[in-house]
């Protein structure tokens, strides 16, 4: 499909640019072009224009649903009727940046599929799901500061790992990996000590993206007992360029697979199903490797969110939750190079020759995905790029 059918009137994704005027400006993708919501609310609409004028997303988010609804209608009707044309470029006279300050970071563990991977492969004389992970959405704080827009490099992260002979060395990650997400944005925050329940996940949550959780496996082996994910996380998060609001993904809400045991009530969402029909792909130098399906996982980003904040935990504008690796039953949708070759011991031989157990310094992964549109056809996310560079 080709970019107008992908980002259409039907989707409209938000995001930030340097314009051709050298300033950033909010803006907004419609095909291969972009709208400057900076010049044309300046120009057109004045009552919005303070949501716009510094060109970050960050004033949007905190207004607010009913202003989400209101700017996307308004953006529609100049689109249809041409008025907003001059305040109009083409993509490649942009350059894209991170759209939003990124308040906090949380990444879950959510695909019952990738968990049990894991588990296989690092816990083979045990039970592949622990035992509390039917019961609550799994997650880890990373760090907000290190989360980059579409396009930036990734380099190789340095740490300490265990040596095959058992010795501590120092020194860069021999296992860089990637991990297929999608991510939420935060608008409307929550007051510190207030839950927020399943039923309200629509009122706080802007827009959903395409995130690459890059992973350096040996420093996580060798850090995370018992505490978890730390500097082999930290390092690099890469999310699009362009946020897609939620709005856009109404035609994809589907019910999440069956669950085997009750949930607590906080989590039970019989009447609110956020399950998303969100197909991904992830390309390695330019082949496809993997078609990670987002429809089959466990827990929905609803309650993502009513598990984090179920202990009174703040939402500010501008915090971003992932999903975890997005991985299908099948071996071809796996959604990391851990789980694809197995880890290492299954190799994944690429068309030029070469093969992969991990990434290599110049390799260059593509996070894309489509999405069930409203009216029919089909939706784009905004693709995620990332080049790894050495250490």
């Amino acid at each position: 499909m080709t970019d107008a059918d992908l980002f259409g009137v039907q989707n409209l994704p938000y995001g930030s640019a340097i314009w051709p005027d050298g300033r950033r400006h909010a803006v907004v993708r419609v095909g291969s072009s972009a709208l400057s919501l900076t010049a044309a609310t300046a120009a057109l609409a004045a009552e919005l224009a303070p949501l716009f004028a510094e060109g970050s997303l960050d004033p949007l988010l905190a207004a607010g649903r009913p202003t989400w609804t209101d700017v996307r209608e308004v953006v529609a009707a100049w689109l249809a009727d041409g008025t907003a044309q001059q305040y109009v470029a083409a993509l490649p006279d942009l350059r894209p940046v991170l759209a939003f300050t990124v308040a906090d970071y949380v990444d879950f563990y959510a695909s019952e599929q990738h968990a049990t991977n894991v588990g296989r492969l690092f816990r083979p004389a045990e039970p592949p799901l622990k035992p509390n992970w039917k019961h609550l959405p799994v997650g880890y704080h990373g760090r907000a500061g290190t989360v980059v827009v579409s396009g930036t490099a990734v380099r190789r992260p340095c740490g300490q790992t265990r040596a095959a002979d058992g010795a501590v060395v120092f020194g860069p990650s021999r296992q860089l990996d990637i991990e297929a997400e999608v991510g939420f944005v935060v608008g409307t925050g929550s007051r510190l000590g207030q839950p927020v329940p399943l039923a309200d996940f629509a009122e706080h949550v802007f827009g959903v993206c395409l995130v690459n959780d890059w992973s350096a496996r040996d420093i996580q082996a060798w850090e995370y007992v018992p505490l978890g994910p730390f500097l082999g996380k930290s390092f690099a998060t890469s999310v699009s360029a362009w946020i897609t609001p939620l709005d856009a993904l109404i035609a994809a809400r589907v019910a999440p697979p069956p669950r085997d045991l009750p949930l607590l009530p906080y989590l039970d969402d019989a009447a609110h199903p956020w399950g998303l029909d969100i197909a991904i792909e992830v390309w390695l130098n330019g082949q496809l490797i993997s078609r990670p399906p987002f429809p089959g996982m466990y827990w929905t980003p609803a309650q993502m969110l009513a598990h984090l904040t179920v202990n009174g935990a703040r939402l500010r504008p501008g915090d971003l939750f992932a999903s975890g690796t997005v991985s299908g039953v099948g071996a071809a949708e796996r959604g990391s190079l851990l789980e694809l070759t197995w880890g290492g011991a299954e190799p994944l031989t690429l068309d030029d020759g070469t093969s992969r157990t991990f990434l290599q310094d110049g390799d260059e992964v593509v996070l894309s995905a489509s999405a069930p549109a409203p009216g029919g056809g089909r939706i784009g996310l905004g693709e995620v790029r990332g080049r790894v560079s050495a250490a």
